[in-house]
This record gives C-alpha cells, sequence and structure tokens, in this order.
C-alpha cells in the first residue's frame, strides 16, 4: 500500500456522469436516472454496466469512521456528510446490514415494479429500518437533485438532506448549522463537479477536526479539491494501490476516451482502463498532525 499526490487534469464529467448517451467528454451520461421521485430508474441503469462504488466504499468508509472511535475522537454516533449524495445509496450501505448487490435485487423485483412511488416510500421506510445497524452514523445527505434528497429522507435514509448546488450559490444556514459537527465528509461520485466553493464554506463551518475521503475517477486528477483542503489545515494522501473499479465501459467510444484520459493524467491504464473499466483512486485528507501520527495503511488497517 503506498501513497502519492494526486496529479492531472479535472475531467468535466461525473464519475458516473450524470440520461443514456455520450457525453463531449466521450463518457455515456445518465441524467434521467439522477434525479427521479424514487430510485428505480437508477438502479435500472447502472446495474447492466457493473456499477460498484458504493461497494468499495462501504467498507473504506466503516473503517475510517472505527478509526476515529478507536483513537477517541467520537463520543457518540459520528456524523458523516455524503457530498452528491443522490437517493442515499451511501447512507443505506453505511447504516444497514445490506450490500450493493441487495440494493440492485431490491430495486429490480417484479414487486417493486408494481408499485407506486408512495407505495415504495412506505416499504423501503420498513425495508431499511429492519436492517439498520446498532452503530449507524448520522449522515447529511447534500445534492443538487431534490427528488433524490427528498426520497432518501422520506425512507429514513438520511437524518438531514439539503438540495443545493455549492458550486453555483452559496450554502444556506440550515446546511451551515447542520455540518458543524462533521467528522467525516465522504464522495463516491460528482467529485468531478466540486470545487473550493463546495468545500471551502462547509469546512470554515465545520467545528473540530474532520476527514475527506474521496473516489475519484483515474481519468482526471483531484488536485484542485486538495488544494483547497489545504488551505484548511487537511493533506490530502492518495492510495495508489489497489484502484477500485467503477464500471465497465458502454461503448468503444468511452474505453478510448478513458484510456486517453488517464495516459494524459501519467497514469498506466493497463489492467485497468485498457480491461474495460474505469478505476477510481481512494483520497483521504486528514489534519496535517494526525496524517504525521498514523500512516493511511494503518488507517485503513492495513489492506482492502
Amino acid at each position: 500500500m503506498t501513497e502519492a499526490q494526486p496529479k492531472g487534469q479535472v475531467p468535466a464529467g461525473d464519475d458516473v456522469s450524470r440520461t443514456a448517451h455520450s457525453g463531449s467528454q466521450g463518457m455515456t451520461r445518465f441524467d434521467d436516472a439522477y434525479d427521479q421521485p424514487d430510485p428505480r430508474a437508477y438502479f435500472r441503469a447502472l446495474r447492466p454496466w457493473g456499477y460498484r462504488t458504493p461497494h468499495h466504499a462501504q467498507r473504506v468508509f466503516r473503517r475510517l469512521l472505527a478509526a476515529r472511535t478507536a483513537a477517541g475522537r467520537e463520543q457518540g454516533p459520528a456524523t458523516v456528510l455524503d457530498l452528491c449524495c443522490s437517493y442515499g445509496v451511501n447512507a443505506a450501505l453505511l447504516h444497514h446490514d445490506l450490500t450493493l448487490e441487495d440494493l440492485y435485487e431490491h430495486y429490480a423485483s417484479a414487486r417493486t415494479a408494481a408499485l407506486t412511488t408512495a407505495e415504495l416510500k412506505q416499504r423501503d421506510r420498513s425495508f431499511y429500518a429492519a436492517h439498520r445497524r446498532p452503530d449507524a452514523a448520522r449522515v447529511i445527505g447534500l445534492d443538487m437533485a431534490g427528488h433524490a434528497v427528498s426520497y432518501a429522507q422520506a425512507v429514513g435514509l438520511l437524518d438531514e438532506g439539503f438540495a443545493e448546488n455549492l458550486e453555483a450559490a452559496p450554502p444556506s444556514r440550515a446546511l451551515l448549522r447542520a455540518v458543524r459537527h462533521t467528522r467525516l465528509i465522504t464522495v463516491t461520485g460528482g467529485a468531478s463537479f466540486l470545487s473550493a466553493r463546495t468545500f471551502a464554506p462547509l469546512l470554515a463551518s465545520i467545528e473540530g477536526p474532520v476527514w475527506v475521503a474521496a473516489f475519484v475517477l483515474r481519468t482526471g486528477s483531484y488536485r484542485g479539491i486538495a488544494h483547497s483542503l489545504a488551505a484548511h489545515g487537511l493533506v490530502t494522501e492518495r492510495l495508489t494501490a489497489p484502484t477500485f473499479p467503477q464500471r465497465r465501459f458502454t461503448d468503444e467510444q468511452e474505453r478510448r476516451y478513458a484510456v486517453d484520459a488517464v495516459t494524459a493524467a501519467g497514469e498506466d491504464p493497463r489492467g485497468k482502463e485498457s480491461d474495460g473499466c474505469f478505476h477510481t483512486a481512494l483520497y483521504l485528507s486528514r489534519p496535517a498532525a494526525e496524517v504525521a501520527d498514523v500512516p493511511l495503511s494503518a488507517v485503513l488497517d492495513g489492506g482492502l
């Protein structure tokens, strides 16, 4: 397990890329699935391509929260702020004894397909309540997709949710109040849409030390965000191995785009993008003193 600093340029597309057509960057986009009244279209759109970043994030985020607790930094449930939270998938996996495959099966079932959104909400409240972990963290969700955030709140995945785009407008006072005690900020999709405009006001409002964990496509860079985090005393480390398969390419155009972009970013696509999948790298930002005390490999318990 080694560490390195980020390099390359941030692409215009998202990790999961937000109507399934090829975008200007050569990535297939799934815009129509991201802000529906319920998550069924999201899971139908992404399952055929093996989207799995939340699966990787589930064990990583649990380890990070456990590391904070073990170090005596938390008393009671920690607060997690999930950026680009969509329908609360990360919260579902963090809160509950469920896997990403469980969620794919749940939302793809014939029984689920026959329900109205109101009926699905009622079913999901019971579904998630039955699987809730006793050590569930408090999760705040932030996403510009209002329908998705509303659904995640309605079924109990998010303790608080905010449909705001901090890249376009300042955060609401309610959001800044809600994030004050955040101890872990998570990102599994959308990092390439984010900048200091999102992170700066949030970090300025958070009281006490905070960690930022992000899964970022290798087709671009995390440098701009890492620079903005450094202004708030956070040192960013990158886990160079392993990388994490994100999803399969939808066509040859995507494969060519990814291989070219990864190569331009100074990375080696062999065995990763060249074999048919987007890959992400994990970045963890922590206060400088904590980075000096405990290496990233130890925080992640020696391996993934």
